[in-house]
């Protein structure tokens, strides 16, 4: 659970602002959507890789 502490005579807006950053920070919504459905070690494994290939290309052509 979240929580935002809103000091005294700071904007709501700051303070929302706050809790979003902390809320992205915490990765909930991306944790919550990798859960709907099961994926498999191994496919895991193999995103990873290919993901880090990817990378690798990237830097090499630079």
């Amino acid at each position: 659970m979240l929580r935002i502490i809103v000091k005294d005579g700071e904007n709501i807006d700051r303070a929302l602002k706050r809790y979003k950053r902390k809320f992205r920070n915490v990765k909930v919504l991306q944790e919550l959507r990798e859960r709907k459905q099961y994926t498999k070690p191994s496919v895991t494994r193999r995103a990873q890789i290919q993901k880090a290939a990817y990378k690798e290309q990237l830097f090499k052509e630079e």
